[in-house]
This record gives C-alpha cells, sequence and structure tokens, in this order.
C-alpha cells in the first residue's frame, strides 16, 4: 500500500499507534449496473476503491482521484451514499488506523479498469448479483447502501 508523505512523517513520531484518519470510498458503476472492484494486495479480499483523503483535499476529489490512481478510469461523482466508522486496522507492517469513511456513487465516465498502483492485484467489473469472494464486510455494506433506491445518505444513529 503507498503510504501519503503526510502519514510517514505521522508515523516517525507515533511509531504502530492508532491513528484516526479520513477516507473516501467510492461505488462506481457502469451503464450495465455493473460495480468496479478491486482485487487488494495487503488483505487478498476484493473491496471498493477507497484511499486517504490528503490534507485539506475536498472529499469528492479525493474518491475521483484514487478512482483514476487505482483502477486508470474517469469517474464522476453522483451522490454521497453513507458515512461510517471502520474498524480499526492492523496493516501487516503493524500499523493501525481507524478510519471516518465518506462513500460516494460515482458513474464510470471513459476507460477500461486496469491495476494503477501496487495496492491491488487486480480490477474488474462485476455484476450485483455475482461479487467475487472473499469480499471485505466493509464493500458488501457500501455497495448494498449506495444501490439500495434510497438516495438518503447513510449513517449510524
Amino acid at each position: 500500500m503507498t503510504i501519503p508523505e503526510f502519514i510517514r512523517d505521522l508515523r516517525a513520531h507515533v511509531g504502530h499507534a492508532p491513528l484516526w484518519l479520513s477516507g473516501v470510498s467510492g461505488v462506481v458503476v457502469d451503464d450495465s449496473g455493473r460495480v468496479l472492484l478491486t482485487h487488494r494486495a495487503d488483505t487478498e479480499e476484493w473491496a471498493v476503491v477507497s484511499g486517504v483523503l490528503e490534507p485539506g483535499e475536498e472529499p469528492a476529489d479525493a474518491i475521483v482521484r484514487e478512482i483514476a490512481e487505482e483502477t486508470g478510469i474517469t469517474a464522476a461523482v453522483d451522490r454521497l451514499t453513507s458515512i461510517d466508522v471502520t474498524p480499526m486496522i492492523t496493516y501487516p507492517n503493524g500499523d493501525q488506523t481507524q478510519y471516518l469513511d465518506v462513500c460516494f456513487l460515482a458513474r464510470h465516465v471513459d476507460g477500461e479498469p486496469r491495476v494503477g498502483d501496487d495496492e491491488n492485484l487486480a480490477v474488474a467489473w462485476f455484476s450485483t448479483d455475482d461479487l467475487p469472494e472473499p469480499l471485505a464486510e466493509t464493500t458488501r455494506h457500501r455497495v448494498a447502501r449506495a444501490l439500495d433506491g434510497d438516495e438518503r445518505a447513510w449513517f449510524r444513529r
């Protein structure tokens, strides 16, 4: 996983101690209603595109950037779908992080999916009736919320 420079700087001070970070994720759909998923190198699970906001970056801009970086496609954000807090994540190097995740529904605009960085092993479109395994639990939740037909953003109440 590519670690942003500002996080490397923080880790120089706090080591592997838990960090609270802002993240974004995107449920990207094409004209056929298929969902774009990445096969993550760190967990070996299939997941929606996600990433860390850079300092001062707008969340919708961040997910469009992450989608382009990780999959090579151009996407446009349609709407906010959910705001959520992830469980604490411990990465293979021992770093611990918990994210405030802002999830968006986005639509494919242009390009063919390809692996764009070292964070993923594969990128592909999937029918919502035939999602791959192993599928990250957070992805199952994000896809369900984004595509449930309720245009209100979900948050835990």
